[in-house]
């Protein structure tokens, strides 16, 4: 855990600094500001600043003292303090003094001399050393000094008075402040008063003053609100010097609330689940005004939570109804608790919520949530069942919480609320271990409901764990069908993700458990094992049971069952017409949604869209996707199978088409609670599309390397992408090392020869020629061995995917090609086994017409400009420029920073024409063509050469025109193939 950084930067406040600074005729300066038209004195400038604690309102009255500065203006500021019945009268003005006779002594004697009553105010002499004077001085004449001495400073340059926290200000201090807001000054005086809304109850004295001088010209009110949630999360961008996850920042985000101090608070024990000490210090001095009844009150609303209806706290809090009234009251009007239209009190923040209940003690608590669990279970108050669960939880009233979380997590699955059924669920797992406790209880349908509650948040490896332990626990007499039921389930949450599991082991022996007998029980558990087999290579196993399953599931009316295998039989021949599978899938889409079967129909959505995707036909695709990702969200299920890899699809398509803004706002994941698994995946699609447009995210990416092992699509996406920038970067051995990870961790669950071996064996040898300029030509001979071993493994890939008949759509072709044709590039600048022009260039032609077909915007246009580069370096400069502003047109809609680089010198400046005398090179250029071929640099060459670095540029320049090169690889590639230069 890195530690937390501290706030630099002004954040979510430009509206209301704009404000602040044009109000008071700071920025831009103001007429009325000055002395008008006529003579006719104006009133002060005056805005009183209010906002909660800790909301920003010094930390903006910061940024306008920097703004004043810069604008020319002189600030001071003074600060009231909270000295109780014993403040002391004018201490804030006091302050302003002593600034004053600090930076304008001269002004201040002068005043002084004028006005003698100003040197009551003077710092020293209100020490208990200090000499009081003589006599007294009368208010007025303080009040006349004070406003006299800042309209002399004003005459030097504009003053802006501050005054601060004035919630603490003595009646002097007040009296004071309102003869300045209504004492017109002739010289520009701006003034801002801060002070805390929320301390400002019935009887505070400022509050009928603040009424006061808002009635008088030239006094404007500015309320600070909270911060919006989009402004908290920059807030802890700038906080937090590591990335936080999602779930951790949308956290930070519910609890503060909007109030900067809560947030930096937060940030920095963001390993902690209670609230900071120091905070909670801060939180708990707001019960100092309450009496011990109203503190009793408000500890037993927090141990309901936030809100508790008034009906339930008659109940539970402990003080007659007189007293509670009056406590409510007190705590109203002190700013603790608000009250809602619904009959129910709720804390102002629910931080002090928590601060509130973790300053319990342990027997507190226990009796308090007692009290709540007996009113709510009796009926004395209404309640639901997450409430009773978790009273009683807390009040160790075990079979109380049992039944209430088993019903909690009913009643959540029932609404859409997964995340909180597997919370109940598991609850009550926990629970369920007694066995006197669980007696009445089904464990392995509770363990069922729980894995499923899981799945549906996108966490299968909590559920799959869960379904592990619970079958190594079972009893042998444990009946069959829940033997049978947990194996399948295990088998179909295995499958999720990349692990150790056994999962066709699982369904082997979950479908040997199965009951022969034609009941509802065999429609149910034949059904999930044909949808588990569609996985497999047993497809007509598959097949034989979701047909069975279809058949009991008429028979014994489970429409649900058969929405199910419907989809099943539809997703197992991928191979008919696209027209029969768009009405199949759609009808499974209808069945699904008539019958309530969600999972059914989000397997229809996305067997749809992938049925789309595989052919081609990404705007079908898209349309697909987004109905599921939809409905997935109407439902309270984005994050469940099917749901989310609606989503991820359609933004990974939106990201080969090129519409990168689409990807974005897909993977942009702010204000919502992933799973971390799928935040991983979303992460790394967004990573690819920034890093393609030039952003440095080599941090983002190697933190995603620690989950390849868990889901090896996060790696197939990630590691790509770490390669080209490490391609980009001249990294060789970064490439190779990178490329040699993504295996070794992958192999181990997946075959030998995946499918994407074949992208990585050709983006890995990419990143190597990206690299050729700073090899020598030792490193030449040692990555050309790697780039062949490359690529004879993405071969070797290929020929096992024709063997086996595996049929490989528009992408895996395009792949295919370019494999070869990288290969062929590479050779061609490293200038080892140089292949022929022509073969290069048709080799990049096929890659370039493949990738068309794929539809790839990004690929497509980075292969028009490797062609594009072969073609100038074969003489063809008009097809060169016809590409590569093809490629630049693509790459500027795009915003491809890295590709436009690449295309800076291709096809955009005249090329001279190739002749016998100007193409020839000298003996010296000839020299240094070598050298540069060899790897070295100007000044390297130089050295050995005995000449100057510029004189060497200038020879290489020579070089460049002569021969038509775009670079020194290129030069070093043309003058190999002409004989310029020996091997």
């Amino acid at each position: 855990m890195a530690p937390a950084g501290t706030n630099q930067t002004l954040v979510g406040r430009d509206t209301e600094l704009a404000e602040l600074s044009s109000t008071l005729g700071v920025r831009p300066p103001r007429v009325s500001s000055r002395q008008g038209q006529g003579g006719q004195v104006a009133q002060p400038n005056v805005v009183l600043l209010s906002g909660d604690a800790g909301v920003g309102k010094t930390r903006l009255l910061t940024e306008l003292r920097d703004v004043a500065f810069a604008e020319g203006w002189q600030v001071v500021a003074g600060h009231c303090l909270d000295f109780g019945d014993s403040a002391l009268p004018y201490l804030p003005f006091s302050e302003v003094m002593g600034r004053l006779a600090t930076d304008l002594p001269d002004v201040v004697d002068t005043v002084a001399g004028v006005h003698p009553g100003l040197g009551r105010l003077q710092p020293g002499r209100r020490m208990l050393s200090g000499d009081a004077g003589e006599g007294t001085v009368g208010r007025t004449d303080i009040f006349d000094a004070v406003h006299a001495l800042l309209e002399a400073a004003a005459a030097k340059a504009p003053l802006l008075l501050v005054i601060e926290d004035a919630h603490w200000a003595d009646q002097s201090t007040r009296d004071l402040i309102s003869f300045l807001c209504s004492r017109p000054f002739l010289e520009p005086v701006a003034i801002v008063v801060s002070y805390r809304a929320e301390d400002l109850h019935r009887r505070h004295p400022l509050r009928a003053q603040v009424a006061e001088w808002s009635r008088i010209r030239g006094v404007e009110r500015l309320q600070l609100p909270p911060l919006d949630p989009a402004a908290v999360r920059e807030l802890i961008r700038e906080l937090h010097p590591d990335q936080l996850s999602e779930l951790g920042v949308s956290d930070i985000v519910d609890r503060a609330e909007g109030n900067a101090f809560f947030v930096e608070e937060l940030v920095g024990a963001t390993w902690a689940s209670r609230v900071p000490e120091d905070l909670a210090d801060l939180l708990l001095v707001r019960l100092d005004r309450l009496d011990e009844v109203g503190r009793q009150v408000v500890r037993a609303i927090s141990v309901a939570g936030r809100r508790v209806s008034h009906g339930l706290l008659v109940e539970a809090a402990g003080v007659s109804e007189g007293d509670l009234d009056r406590a409510l009251r007190a705590a109203v009007d002190s700013h603790v608790l608000v009250t809602s239209s619904d009959d129910s009190y709720a804390f102002r923040h629910a931080l002090l919520a928590e601060a509130i209940y973790d300053d319990l003690l342990p027997g507190e608590r226990v009796r308090l949530h007692a009290a709540y669990a007996e009113a709510l279970s009796d009926g004395r108050a209404r309640g639901t069942a997450a409430e009773l669960a978790r009273h009683a939880r807390a009040a160790r009233d075990f079979a109380t919480a049992l039944g209430a979380s088993i019903r909690a997590g009913d009643e959540a699955m029932a609404v859409g609320g997964p995340q909180e059924a597997s919370r109940h669920y598991e609850h009550a797992l926990e629970i369920a271990t007694d066995p006197k406790l669980a007696s009445d209880v089904n464990v392995t349908e509770l363990v069922v409901k729980a894995s499923d509650a899981l799945l549906a948040v996108g966490q299968p490896h909590r559920g799959l764990t869960l379904l592990e332990r619970h079958l190594s626990s079972l009893p042998d007499d444990t009946e069959t069908e829940a033997k049978a039921h947990l194996h399948l389930a295990a088998a179909q949450t295995a499958q999720l993700f990349d692990n150790d599991a056994n999962w066709e082991a699982h369904a082997d022996q979950g479908y040997d458990l199965i009951p022969v007998e034609p009941t509802r029980d065999r429609a149910r558990l034949l059904a999930i094992f044909a949808r588990v087999m569609v996985g497999s290579r047993a497809k007509e196993r598959a097949r034989e049971a979701a047909m069975e399953a279809l058949a009991l599931s008429e028979t014994h009316s489970l429409p649900k069952t058969a929405a199910d295998v419907t989809v099943t039989l539809v997703g197992l021949d991928k191979r008919v017409p696209m027209e029969e599978l768009e009405v199949a899938l759609g009808d499974a889409v209808r069945r699904g949604l008539e019958t309530g079967a969600i999972n059914s129909e989000l397997r229809a959505h996305y067997l749809l869209g992938r049925a789309y995707q595989d052919r081609g036909r990404f705007t079908e695709a898209c349309e697909a996707f987004a109905r599921g990702t939809a409905r997935a969200k109407e439902a309270g299920v984005p994050w469940a199978p099917y749901a989310f890899d609606c989503r991820f699809q359609h933004a990974q398509i939106a990201y080969v088409v090129g519409m990168w803004e689409t990807a974005l706002a897909l993977t942009d994941m702010t204000g919502q609670s992933p799973p971390p698994m799928a935040e991983d995946m979303l992460v790394a699609l967004r990573l690819a599309v920034l890093s393609a447009r030039g952003g440095a995210h080599g941090k983002e990416l190697r933190k995603l390397r620690k989950h390849w092992a868990r889901d090896g699509v996060l790696a197939i996406i990630s590691a790509p992408v770490e390669i080209e920038a490490f391609g980009r970067a001249a990294k060789p051995q970064a490439v190779v090392d990178t490329h040699d990870l993504v295996i070794d961790t992958l192999t181990p669950n997946w075959p030998e020869l995946f499918q994407a071996r074949v992208r990585l064996s050709a983006v890995t040898i990419a990143g190597l020629s990206a690299s050729v300029p700073v090899m020598s030509s030792d490193e030449r001979t040692t990555y050309a061995a790697t780039a062949e071993r490359l690529l004879a493994v993405g071969h070797r890939v290929l020929d096992a995917a024709a063997e086996s008949a595996v049929l490989w759509g528009p992408e895996g072709r395009a792949w295919g090609k370019r494999l070869d044709a990288e290969i062929l590039r590479f050779r061609w600048l490293a200038g080892i086994d140089t292949p022929p022009v022509d073969d290069l260039l048709e080799v990049w032609r096929e890659t370039v017409i493949l990738f068309e077909d794929f539809g790839h915007a990004h690929e497509t246009a980075w292969c028009r400009t490797h062609l594009a580069s072969v073609l100038r370096a074969s003489g063809d400069q008009a097809g060169a420029r016809e590409l590569a502003d093809l490629a630049r047109q693509e790459a500027q809609r795009l915003g491809a920073k890295p590709l436009l680089e690449a295309l800076k010198t291709i096809g955009t400046t005249p090329v001279r024409a190739e002749s016998a005398a100007s193409t020839s090179l000298t003996p010296r250029e000839t020299e240094i063509l070598t050298l540069v071929a060899s790897g070295r640099t100007n000044g390297e060459i130089a050295k050995q050469l005995f000449i100057s670095v510029k004189t060497v540029s200038v020879h290489v320049s020579n070089i460049l025109g002569k021969l038509g090169a775009s670079g020194r690889t290129e030069a070093a590639a043309i003058g190999r193939r002409r004989g310029l230069i020996s091997e």
